[in-house]
């Protein structure tokens, strides 16, 4: 079939634009890379645009060599494999337990978590709770807060409603199975996409939350890895203000190269950081991307 000229210039468009999309999410990525191995200094200087310039490990050095940084990837996933154990543990069986058509009280129990998606009791009302729960500065908090959000409930939903073929269940029921062994062994084995992509989903927020470790947390032993990112965030603009301060008149001239070699390689650190952060969930990504479109765009499509 020959191609009109309109064809051709409508796939040229959208080719270029397709391009410059990739190349806006892939960049910022990209960039934090050159410029974690680059010399900080040549970063500093906005020297550092498309290639590394003067390449060293030393941000990587620095960072590895930084005991806090440890604790915190160690306790970040701690908090992402028993979170995401417990959001899945809480999420799939009451998504199951909704779709069932049978089940009293569907309606409202429907209405009820929906509800709560859209209405909160606010910041105040929500740390008194967490203080007389015991859940302030304690190694699980992280973990039991959050157990679940509405949003994936109703995904998970859909996809047990529209994917798995009620027939099954029937039969099931006829044999004698209860709805226990109807959910473990016929719903949970079928349900192998939505799983897949709420282990993601809940996995990339638990990763990279650091709001409620800043509100709920104060003890440096239990800090994740976005709260030690924050630090040396922190640490670098300080640095950078002391150093343009009028008060730095009067350091000597050692004094300052020194206080700007340290922001300048505090900088090159949060790079270093921001890819380790990253690598993590990068690294998952390509084993799940697969499951998207099977388990997300079939239950919303069909729902």
């Amino acid at each position: 079939m020959k191609r009109s000229k309109a064809d051709v210039v409508f796939d040229a468009i959208n080719i270029f634009f397709m391009v410059m999309i990739v190349v806006i999410m892939i960049y910022p990525l990209y960039f934090s890379v050159i410029a974690s191995i680059s010399d900080p200094t040549a970063v500093a200087r906005g020297m550092v645009i498309f290639y590394p310039r003067g390449v060293t490990t030393e941000a990587y050095r620095n960072v590895f060599a930084n005991d806090l940084i440890w604790v915190g990837y160690k306790n970040s996933l701690i908090y992402t494999v028993f979170g995401t154990l417990l959001n899945l543990t809480l999420t799939l069986p009451t998504a199951y337990a909704l779709s069932k058509r049978f089940l009293p009280g569907r309606s409202v129990l429907s209405w009820y978590f929906l509800f709560t998606m859209y209405f909160g009791g606010g910041l105040i009302p929500t740390y008194l709770l967490v203080d007389k729960l015991g859940l302030i500065n304690k190694p699980y908090t992280l973990i039991f807060l959050g157990g679940v959000s509405i949003f994936n409930i109703i995904v998970s939903r859909i996809f047990f409603q529209s994917t798995v073929p009620e027939e099954l269940f029937e039969s099931a029921q006829m044999d004698g199975a209860s709805n226990f062994r109807q959910f473990f062994q016929i719903a949970l084995p079928l349900a192998t996409p939505i799983i897949a992509v709420m282990a993601l989903f809940y996995g990339a927020s638990r990763w990279n939350d650091y709001v409620t470790a800043l509100i709920y947390l104060s003890k440096t032993q239990y800090m994740p890895l976005q709260m030690v990112l924050r630090s040396v965030l922190i640490q670098n603009q300080m640095l950078i203000t002391i150093i343009s301060s009028s008060g730095a008149r009067e350091l000597s001239d050692e004094a300052i190269t020194e206080m700007a070699r340290k922001a300048h390689m505090a900088q090159a650190m949060k790079y270093a950081l921001i890819f380790i952060a990253s690598a993590p969930l990068l690294c998952a990504y390509p084993f799940v991307q697969k499951y998207f479109v099977k388990g997300v765009m079939i239950g919303s499509l069909k729902g």
